[in-house]
C-alpha cells in the first residue's frame, strides 16, 4: 500500500526560539544547526517574521534583516524560507498603517523570503486582505490563516468548526488571493475531534490545488493527537520542531511525528537518523542557553487560561528579568477570567499579550483597576472586531480609563489617519537622530520605536540568558531599596521604607517604631521638614522616555518618565505641583517596584 506523504515546515529556528528563550537567541549560534538540517533533506524553515523580529533588536543587539541574509545564504536558493505576519500588525503587538504594511512585505521579499504566513488574532478577516494582497504584489506565497483555540470550560459563542467555516468563507467572498490555508492553534488547546471536523469541513470547501496547513503546540500535551486529526482530516501539511525547542511549549519534534505515524498510511519524506544527527548538533548550539523549565513541561491550566507557547516563555523571560517570576502562577491562572471578558480573540500574539498584560495589571494592581492599553484598545474595537461582543462593563471602564470611545473603524482607517504612525514619521524620527534614511529603517523605526532608534545609534542593550543556571531574577544595578505594594482593605498601597522615614503613595512620613503594641491613639503626622516629594516606580521595568529634566515645571499627574514593562508602557507621574529637583536615572535603566526615580519639590 502506497503512503501518503505529510510536508512539514521545520519551525525550530522562529517558533522554537520564541517558545522556549523567548526569541533571545544569537544568530551565530543556531546557524551551524540550520546547516545540519539541510544536510538532512530539510528544505523548509520558518526563518523569521513574529517575535524574532523585534527581540533581535530589544534583546540580542542584532539586525532582523542581516538574520534573514545569512539564514538564506546557509540553506541556499532553492530552500523555501518562511515568516510569521500578524496581518495589519505586521511584526508588532502595535498595527500599522497601509505604507509600512507594504514595506514588510516589499523588505522581507528583498532579504530572501518566499512565503509569508498571514494571521489576524481576532480573525477579523479586514486586517487580511490588504495585507495578503501587499504579499502577494511582493512575488510572495501568501499562506492566510485562521487562529484556533478552545474557548476556557463554560464559554460558548465562537471557536468551533461553524465559527472557522464562516471566517473561512468571508475569506473567499473577499477575493484576496491565497497559495494555502493555515488553521493556527498557537495555544495547542484545540481539542483533536475540532480540528479533526473544522480540516474535513475546510477541505469540502476548498480547490483540490490549495494546500491546508496546520498548526499546533505540545503546551497542552495533545499536539501530536491533534496533528494525527488534522492529517486524517485531509490536512496536507503541518509544524514540526527539532530538540532541544520541541515538546512542551513548542512543536511536536519531527522524530516524535515521524514515529507516531509508524504503521500508518501516513508518512514523513525524510531520513530520520539524519534527523536525529541534526538534532544533536542543534542541541551543541543551545546547551550555553537558560532553558526554563516551563517551556519543557505540559501545563494542564492552559485549557482554562489559553497562552501559546510563544507567548509564555517571552513572559516569564520578562518576569524573570523584572524579579516577578514568583507572581507568574497567579498571572497565568488569572487569564482566565480576561479571556471570557475580552470577546474571545484567539489567544496568540498580540491578542494574547493582551490577555497576559492585563492579567499581570489585575495581579499587581488589583482586579481592574488598571487597563492595559492593548487589552483596552482590543474592548474597545481599535483592532478589529472581536469574535463576540466584549463585556460592556470592561468595555466602559477601558473607555474611562483610557479616555477613548469605542469605534467601529477599520484598523487601517484609524492608522492611516493617525499623524504619528507611516512612513513620514518614522522618517522625521531618524533624522532627527541624525541616522540613515533606508527603507529597512524606517521600518525598524516604525515597528521597534524608541528602541530600534537605540538600535541603530548603537546603545542596545543585550537581554539574552546564557550561562545561567538558576531562576534568580536578573541583579538590578541600583543602591535604592526595592519597595512593597501592600494591600489594606482592597487597597493598594505603595511602601518603601529607607533609614527614618517611610513612603507611603509618594507620601514621605518620620519613621520611628518599637517591639510590642503601644498606643495607637496618636497618629504621626506626615514629616513637614521634607519638602522634596519622591516620584516612585510603580513596578519593576525599563526607563523608556524621560519627558522631564531637573529643574523643569510640571503639575500633578503630568508625566515625569515613561517606563516599559512587560511590552506595557507605564506612566510615571509627579506627585505635586512644583519642580523636578532631582532625576535619579537614565533612559535604558531598570528599576524595582518602589525606587525612587525623581523629587518634585
Amino acid at each position: 500500500m502506497s503512503k501518503k506523504t505529510v510536508r512539514f515546515m521545520c519551525t525550530a529556528f522562529r517558533d522554537g526560539f520564541q517558545s522556549v528563550y523567548g526569541a533571545r537567541v544569537f544568530t551565530k549560534d543556531f546557524l551551524p544547526a540550520v546547516e545540519a538540517a539541510c544536510d538532512a533533506g530539510i528544505n523548509w524553515f520558518e526563518a523569521g517574521g513574529g517575535a524574532r523580529f523585534q527581540s533581535l533588536y530589544f534583546y540580542c543587539n542584532e539586525d532582523a534583516f542581516e538574520m534573514m541574509d545569512q539564514f538564506r545564504a546557509v540553506t541556499g536558493p532553492e530552500a523555501d524560507l518562511q515568516t510569521l505576519g500578524r496581518g495589519v500588525n505586521v511584526v508588532g503587538l502595535e498595527s500599522q498603517s497601509s505604507d509600512i504594511i507594504k514595506l514588510h512585505a516589499d523588505l522581507f521579499a528583498k532579504h530572501g523570503i518566499s512565503s509569508i504566513r498571514n494571521f489576524d488574532a481576532l480573525n477579523d478577516v479586514n486586517n487580511l486582505v490588504y495585507s495578503g494582497q501587499c504579499i502577494v504584489d511582493a512575488g510572495l506565497n501568501h499562506q492566510i490563516c485562521i487562529t484556533m483555540m478552545e474557548l476556557p470550560p463554560g464559554c460558548s459563542g465562537a471557536h468551533t468548526p461553524e465559527f472557522y467555516m464562516d471566517r473561512l468563507q468571508q475569506i473567499l467572498d473577499s477575493g484576496v488571493h491565497f497559495d494555502s490555508l493555515c488553521f493556527k492553534d498557537a495555544s495547542g488547546t484545540s481539542v483533536p475531534a475540532k480540528v479533526y471536523e473544522t480540516v474535513k469541513r475546510a477541505r469540502k470547501m476548498l480547490p483540490g490545488d490549495v494546500s491546508i496547513h496546520f498548526h499546533g503546540h505540545e503546551t497542552a500535551g495533545i499536539g501530536a493527537m491533534c496533528y494525527r486529526a488534522a492529517i486524517e482530516a485531509g490536512a496536507d501539511a503541518i509544524d514540526l520542531s527539532m530538540a532541544p525547542v520541541s515538546g512542551g511549549t513548542c512543536q511536536t519534534d519531527i522524530a516524535v511525528m515521524w514515529h507516531a505515524l509508524r504503521d500508518t498510511e501516513y508518512t514523513l519524506d525524510v531520513d530520520i537518523d539524519k534527523v536525529m544527527k541534526a538534532e544533536e548538533v542543534f542541541k551543541d548550539c543551545m546547551k550555553d542557553y537558560f532553558l526554563p523549565p516551563e517551556a519543557t513541561r505540559v501545563e494542564p491550566l492552559i485549557a482554562w487560561s489559553p497562552m501559546p507557547g510563544g507567548a509564555l516563555t517571552a513572559n516569564t523571560q520578562m518576569l524573570r528579568d523584572n524579579g516577578l517570576m514568583h507572581r507568574y502562577n497567579e498571572m497565568i491562572a488569572a487569564m482566565g477570567e480576561v479571556v471570557r471578558l475580552g470577546g474571545f480573540g484567539t489567544s496568540v500574539t498580540p491578542v494574547s499579550q493582551f490577555y497576559f498584560q492585563q492579567a499581570f495589571n489585575n495581579v499587581i494592581f488589583g482586579p481592574w483597576s488598571k487597563i492595559a492599553e492593548g487589552y483596552g484598545k482590543m474592548v474597545l474595537g481599535y483592532f478589529g472586531k472581536t469574535p463576540v461582543p466584549p463585556d460592556p462593563e470592561v468595555v466602559k471602564v477601558a473607555s474611562e480609563q483610557l479616555k477613548l470611545e469605542p469605534t467601529d473603524k477599520t484598523p487601517l482607517e484609524i492608522n492611516d489617519a493617525d499623524p504619528t504612525k507611516g512612513v513620514a514619521v518614522a522618517t522625521k524620527m531618524l533624522e532627527e537622530a541624525k541616522l540613515p534614511v533606508t527603507d529597512e529603517n524606517i521600518f525598524i523605526t516604525s515597528t521597534c520605536k524608541e528602541k530600534g532608534i537605540a538600535f541603530l545609534q548603537g546603545h542596545a542593550k543585550i537581554g539574552v540568558r546564557k550561562n545561567v543556571t538558576q531562576e534568580e531574577p536578573a541583579v538590578v544595578d541600583s543602591n535604592e531599596p526595592e519597595g512593597y505594594t501592600i494591600t489594606i482593605g482592597g487597597r493598594n498601597y505603595s511602601v518603601m521604607i529607607q533609614g527614618g522615614q517611610a513612603t507611603v503613595d509618594g507620601q514621605v512620613y518620620k519613621l520611628d517604631y518599637k517591639l510590642g503594641m503601644g498606643d495607637t491613639s496618636k497618629t504621626a503626622k506626615p514629616a513637614d521638614s521634607l519638602e522634596a516629594k519622591p516620584v516612585q516606580a510603580p513596578m519593576p521595568g525599563l526607563v523608556l522616555r524621560i519627558e522631564k529634566k531637573a529643574g523643569d515645571r510640571v503639575n500633578e499627574g503630568e508625566t515625569i518618565l515613561v517606563l516599559e514593562a512587560m511590552k506595557m508602557e507605564v506612566s510615571v507621574t509627579s506627585p505635586a505641583t512644583g519642580e523636578v529637583s532631582a532625576l535619579k536615572v537614565s533612559q535604558g535603566d531598570q528599576v524595582n517596584s518602589g525606587q525612587v526615580l525623581a523629587q518634585v519639590s
